[in-house]
């Protein structure tokens, strides 16, 4: 089965919401070259640039590196229909992201992966990041832990309840499932995702020493937590709108075709 998917010219977009569709299909190639996606299934959501009321979400059945710009449903946050575009809108997706766009002002984007690294850890019975590492201190303070599994998320309820658990972090480690990452731009999210894979994999694989994690001492974690990232420097932009500048340079290379 061929999929058909109705675009529209760029000239009809506005440049900002040009540039959150490149950025979004950026983070979806992206993420087929780090070995973050699963199937056709996961979601990497953007609400639309002066429109709060929808979000953007790729059609139902599409493999994420076929994912361009152009390609972007504009789903409706209170009624998940779509408004501009068109293909099917996949259930979890709405009802694990809308309510968290809709409930929480820092979620602009919002990352749901079952990555398998970090997706691991959350099969154990504590998942939780040690403090063993300058990568792992770092996102310390972003994270929270949701400790239950309830099934397939096929009612807004589950994302409503998500967001209450997320609050005001950033990463959120899902029981017996996967994690997620929520931004202010698909930079940050995609950087806290990145991260966070590579945190939980150096973790597994100290642990599958069988050797006793060494952990840092407060003062230095407390430290490390007050200067690790953030500052705003080099031409205004942060390290994770750098991170992410390289990386589109990369699939500018390889696969320019996700810009259109």
């Amino acid at each position: 089965m061929q999929l058909k998917v109705s675009t529209f010219a760029r000239e009809e977009y506005t440049a900002e919401e040009w540039q959150a569709r490149v950025d979004l299909a950026a983070a979806h190639r992206i993420a087929v070259m780090h070995g973050f996606n699963e199937g056709i299934f996961n979601h990497l959501t953007l609400t639309v640039p002066g429109k709060p009321d929808r979000y953007y979400q790729i059609p139902f059945g599409f493999y994420w590196s076929e994912v361009t710009a152009s390609c972007f449903m504009e789903v409706g946050i209170a009624d998940g229909e779509v408004k501009r575009g068109s293909g099917d809108v996949e259930r979890s997706c709405y009802c694990i992201h809308a309510p968290i766009h809709e409930a929480l002002p820092h979620a602009r984007a919002v990352f749901h992966t079952h990555m398998p690294f970090a997706s691991a850890l959350t099969r154990l019975e504590d998942p939780r990041i040690k403090e063993i590492g300058q990568t792992e201190v770092g996102l310390l303070g972003r994270i929270a832990y949701d400790d239950l599994y309830t099934g397939p998320a096929f009612e807004r309820e589950e994302g409503e309840r998500l967001a209450k658990v997320i609050g005001d972090k950033t990463i959120l480690f899902m029981a017996n499932h996967g994690v997620a990452t929520v931004g202010e731009s698909v930079a940050d999210a995609y950087n806290l995702l990145y991260y966070l894979e590579r945190a939980a994999q150096v973790q597994l694989y100290a642990m599958w020493t069988g050797q006793r994690l060494k952990t840092l001492p407060k003062p230095v974690v407390e430290k490390t937590m007050r200067e690790i990232g953030g500052a705003r420097f080099y031409n205004g932009l942060t390290p994770s709108e750098r991170h992410f500048e390289a990386l589109k340079r990369v699939l500018d290379r390889k696969e320019p075709d996700y810009a259109s």
